[in-house]
């Protein structure tokens, strides 16, 4: 089936067109239009009901034509992903939220449009899959792993513009909406950056599934990740050590005659922020075994900290469709609210639907979180609880770069796991944000990075990532922090 860009939603589900004058009626009162209609799923009126209620952090696209043929042009695209994989990682968070099991998710704090190279991409899965095997290995824990990855092209923003010299531009919001670069023809929104957003994401999945099913996450290959290590680094040495233990387990296995088929390949699973609602409600689609709607833009959706506003449509949205949702709380999060969310989100309680991100500060986590959890424990809720120990901890270097202090990463996840320690609740994981380069973006860790070293590669587009020597030592320490709980 397909669409004129000249036809409204509400005249496409009454079944007739409309004249210019009429649309450009509807158009005044609709700033924003979808239309949801695919050639490889039914129609469905569910997952356009946001449309009546308040959407934060939207683009102020130009051209509204240009946007609706945009989004029709997309919701005639293949999945990005399929519905059974999004069910199949919601058994495995439930597993995290009845404590059998630990989710790592973790990447680029934003994806951009030129990192979709086979030797970043790779870089990235290295770092989560070496990060993976020091949890499992050394915590003795089940590790579901998630990446920030083919999908997060968009950054909510705390002010919708920005000043240069006296010059007032668009804020960069994405690859997925403008562009980095300070000039009116690069920052004004541009909707065809949503196909570039989708095809940089079916490449970047491309890759990643080729990578986790063809042989390079065979944990025989524990060895090969690590060999381009600076052999000085500190955490490299530590993981070098660990990846002979899990040698010679491995070797013991073998001679015992024990081979499993899921050493050779590993699960690896995609995850973004659902922000851009035009974009996520093209993607979305009924699923024909189930008839439920799924957002196949990604495996697990998670709805941000300025977007999670109980009577807005970003909340509405996600309570339609049926993939792993995860909701991220700050430390104004009160327990009424997180109620709540479980009431919208997750109405039959099934564990791995709904997952609560917290993300509070290492000087908050240990008096906000506690209230938080205990509330939710009391209702018999099973959610699984992540600490996101970056987005708390940001602070303005002198030189002006938005940095973060490892030491307070580290204790932000330290007080998590009191937290729960002291409740005898599950700690069910890490969100992170991390590259598998050797940037200097945050101060700290093993290899200690000063703040007059953070010029030296400083290459993130929006927020500070952890670099892959950090990211390495905060594996080791959460294994030590599980092991000892």
């Amino acid at each position: 089936m397909t669409v004129s860009a000249g036809t409204s939603v509400s005249a496409l589900f009454a079944g007739r067109h409309v004249s210019p004058t009429e649309r450009a009626e509807i158009q005044s009162t609709r700033p924003r239009t979808v239309v949801p209609v695919t050639v490889n799923a039914d129609i469905h009126a569910g997952a356009n009901t946001w449309h009546a209620l308040p959407a934060a952090q939207q683009p102020e696209w130009p051209d509204s034509e240009a946007l609706r043929d945009v989004i029709a042009e997309l919701a005639s695209y293949p999945p990005l992903v399929f519905a059974g994989e999004c069910d199949q990682l919601r058994s495995r968070l439930g597993a995290v939220a009845r404590g059998e099991a630990f989710l790592l998710q973790g990447g680029d704090c934003a994806e951009a449009f030129d990192g979709v190279g086979a030797d970043q991409i790779r870089n990235k899965l290295k770092t989560l899959l070496q990060m993976g095997a020091v949890l499992t290995y050394a915590a003795s824990v089940p590790v579901v792993k998630v990446g920030r990855i083919a999908g997060q092209y968009s950054k909510p923003r705390s002010k919708p513009t920005e000043t240069r010299d006296g010059v007032t531009l668009p804020v960069y919001r994405g690859d997925s909406v403008n562009g980095f670069e300070f000039t009116p023809e690069s920052r004004t929104p541009d909707p065809e950056r949503l196909k570039r957003m989708y095809h940089a994401s079916a490449s970047t999945l491309n890759l990643v599934r080729a990578f986790t099913t063809g042989g390079y996450a065979d944990l025989r290959q524990v060895h090969a990740w690590n060999q381009d290590f600076v052999k000085s680094s500190p955490s490299g040495q530590r993981y070098e050590a660990l990846a002979r233990e899990i040698d010679n387990a491995l070797s013991f296995m073998a001679a015992c005659g024990i081979d499993p088929a899921e050493f050779r390949t590993v699960e690896f699973f995609s995850s973004h922020e659902a922000l851009l609602l035009d974009y996520e409600t093209a993607l979305t689609r009924t699923d024909s075994r189930t008839g439920r709607l799924y957002d196949v833009s990604g495996h697990m959706v998670w709805i941000g900290e300025r977007t999670r506003q109980l009577d807005g449509a970003h909340i509405e949205f996600a309570s339609k469709i049926s993939n792993p949702l995860g909701v991220k709380l700050g430390p104004g999060t009160t327990p009424a609210e997180a109620l709540t969310y479980i009431e919208r989100l997750d109405p039959d309680r099934e564990p791995g639907r709904l997952t609560f991100i917290v993300r509070m500060g290492a000087d908050k986590v240990r008096d906000k979180l506690p209230e938080l959890v205990e509330k939710v424990s009391a209702t018999g809720a099973q959610v699984a609880w992540i600490c996101d120990p970056m987005h708390g901890n940001t602070f303005e270097a002198a030189s002006g770069h938005k940095t973060r202090r490892f030491d307070d990463v580290l204790d932000e996840v330290k007080g998590f796991f009191e937290v729960h320690h002291g409740l005898g609740t599950h700690p069910g994981g890490i969100h992170v944000e991390l590259t598998g380069d050797d940037v200097t973006e945050c101060v700290g860790g093993g290899d200690e990075i000063f703040v007059d070293d953070l010029h030296q590669r400083y290459e993130t587009a929006c927020d500070p990532r952890l670099n892959r020597s950090q990211s390495l030592d905060l594996a080791f320490l959460v294994a030590e922090m599980y092991r000892g709980q």
